[in-house]
């Protein structure tokens, strides 16, 4: 039986599959992948953000899934969502839907308030990055984006995790583009003006806009979870009743 293929594309946290706990379950009704993004690696030393890099990734996921078809659902959370739009631009007839979750791209968003608020925040910190330890970083990042306090990073995993933060570019400085054409769902967790003024900005431009418990990873919550599902299976439904 035909599965259309779901391509997921992580943030800056936890990648493959285990980004997406509560999508696991899609793999039965659709053919499920789990990206893992430039520089993300459970053992190889993490790189730099590499916009371009990452959009092929998602590309060529998406070009071929092994049966001679081409294409389908692409599903990103923050800045994954820059290389699901990358792509989308580049190759819109292989994206059948985008579904972007708290997505991060502020280049699209620069001139409005809280977008400009949060750079005005953050760019001093990423000014010096390449200066500070991975640790110091990470703490001065969780404590600046989400008023937190961050756990030292005491094992091998947390302390590659540490580092790849401090080597992940500003979102800000990212080529986005508007998608044209391509159906979009913006969901988002209803916590963070950041978000939401994104998220304004792309329901604008044509997007579907929803919000769901779960502060930056809606997609965890069970109402998150559901408008995932139902959006994709919307698309699906829609682009069959077209074919016939």
């Amino acid at each position: 039986m035909f599965k259309q293929r779901v391509v997921f594309v992580h943030g800056a946290g936890s990648f493959g599959a285990a980004a997406w706990p509560k999508q696991h379950g899609m793999a039965l009704s659709y053919d499920a992948l789990f990206l893992r993004r430039h520089g993300f690696d459970a053992v190889a030393e993490p790189q730099q953000t590499d916009f371009a890099a990452d959009a092929g990734i998602v590309l060529r996921a998406l070009a071929d899934d092994g049966r001679g078809a081409a294409g389908g659902h692409v599903v990103a959370h923050s800045q994954g969502a820059i290389a699901a739009m990358m792509a989308a631009v580049e190759r819109p007839d292989l994206v059948q839907s985008l579904t972007l979750v708290e997505p991060a791209c502020l280049s699209l968003t620069a001139e409005l308030p809280a977008t400009a608020a949060h750079r005005a925040l953050m760019q001093p910190l990423f000014d010096v990055r390449l200066n500070l330890s991975d640790d110091d970083f990470q703490r001065e990042f969780v404590r600046r984006a989400f008023a937190a306090d961050a756990p030292g990073a005491t094992t091998p995993e947390a302390l590659r995790a540490a580092r790849r933060l401090r080597l992940q570019a500003a979102p800000w400085d990212a080529p986005l583009h508007i998608v044209p054409g391509v159906p979009t769902l913006v969901l988002t967790g209803g916590w963070e003006p950041l978000y939401e003024e994104i998220a304004g900005y792309l329901r604008e431009t044509g997007a579907l806009h929803r919000t769901a418990p779960g502060g930056h990873r809606p997609q965890d919550s069970k109402e998150g979870d559901r408008a995932i599902r139902t959006f994709i299976a919307d698309v699906e439904r829609s682009s069959h009743a077209h074919a016939s």
